[in-house]
């Protein structure tokens, strides 16, 4: 499709609009020649779930895969958030980051998807292996940033949805998706740095199941939006990669009110001074915790990759640590076990 130029989108390539986390480089360089990585261990071993429970009524069944990847079961549909079930975080199989614990879940344990969202094309949230299989032996609608049409296209996704930010597509028995903004940046092989859109996404249950509708194309929603969900609508952001701006994350309060689940990340922070304008740490995740009025939010985007250079359970001490100084208990930010479920 043809992307017109907006406030983020120049015509050739997107951008952040009043700031840009680009890193040269002699950035890149500049990290890896002085970048001391703490010690991974090779493998972490997996605690025991049970399944997850079943949906009732506007319920949401949020299971954590490891990573940024989560499985979200609901009575209008079940959605599936940056699935990546390869071995490693990579364009090729055999270098690059390895998985430190297994995926909790196996594809074909999966139940039946509606929807697979994929927030942006890095390796570590859009998996090529994985989301061809899911292509063929699924077929769900793939929903994404603007511009991943082409990619999508070349693993076998048929049924392919766009969204700029603010944008909305509903699925057939009413479960709305949006995709929201975030302070990111993409790159894959093949294609140039911000070739595609990033972000993240809002999902909303509804009450009462309507009746079934039709996919449109997506919507925008009317500036501003002022009417946040009924009480009785469930919703969950996923946050996605991004910086911490607190007026950026202000507009999405504004336009969508408080979620009942954010799914925020809290890891691949270190060193600050090269990852703060594209990655939050536990700090500044705990605040915005707080910023979204989050009735309750779970850490993600830590303990399976190693990415960059702090330990890794560092990012779950400095949480804990964050917690106290800012007066968030441990049940209003959670920390779960890979394949553990909770219920919103």
């Amino acid at each position: 499709m043809t992307v017109p130029a907006s406030d983020h989108f120049n015509g050739k390539t997107f951008f952040q609009p009043g700031s840009q986390p680009a890193r040269s480089f002699w950035d890149v360089l500049r990290w890896k020649v002085t970048s001391r990585p703490a010690k991974w261990p090779h493998h972490v071993p997996l605690a025991p779930q049970p399944p997850p429970p079943a949906p009732r009524e506007a319920e949401i069944v949020a299971t954590w895969l490891g990573h940024a990847s989560f499985l979200l079961q609901t009575t209008q549909g079940n959605v599936l958030l940056d699935p990546v079930f390869s071995e490693r975080a990579s364009p090729v199989s055999w270098i690059g980051p390895r998985r430190a614990q297994a995926v909790p879940l196996p594809l074909e344990s999966l139940p039946e998807l509606d929807a697979v969202c994929i927030s942006h094309d890095h390796y570590d949230h859009c998996d090529a292996p994985t989301l061809r299989a899911l292509a063929r032996t699924q077929e769900p609608l793939f929903v994404a940033p603007l511009r991943h049409h082409d990619l999508l296209r070349s693993i076998g996704a048929k049924r392919i949805v766009e969204l700029d930010w603010w944008q909305s597509t509903t699925l057939g028995r009413g479960l709305r998706i949006t995709l929201t903004p975030t302070k990111h940046w993409t790159k894959r092989l093949g294609t140039p740095r911000n070739y595609r859109l990033w972000g993240g996404f809002w999902i909303e249950v509804p009450a009462n199941r309507p009746a079934a509708v039709t996919p449109a194309e997506p919507t925008v929603y009317p500036k501003p939006i002022v009417v946040p969900p009924a009480p009785a609508t469930r919703s969950v952001w996923f946050v996605g990669d991004s910086g911490y701006d607190k007026p950026f994350f202000a507009e999405l309060h504004r336009r969508l009110g408080c979620p009942d689940l954010a799914l925020i990340p809290i890891g691949a922070y270190a060193p600050r001074w090269f990852m703060a304008p594209m990655h939050i740490n536990p700090e500044e995740a705990v605040r915005l915790h707080r910023d979204s009025g989050a009735k309750l939010s779970v850490a993600m985007h830590w303990g399976t990759f190693q990415l960059t250079d702090e330990a890794r359970d560092a990012p779950v001490q400095a949480l804990d640590e964050a917690r106290r100084r800012q007066g968030v208990t441990a049940e209003e930010f959670r920390v779960l076990e890979p394949g553990a479920s909770l219920v919103v």
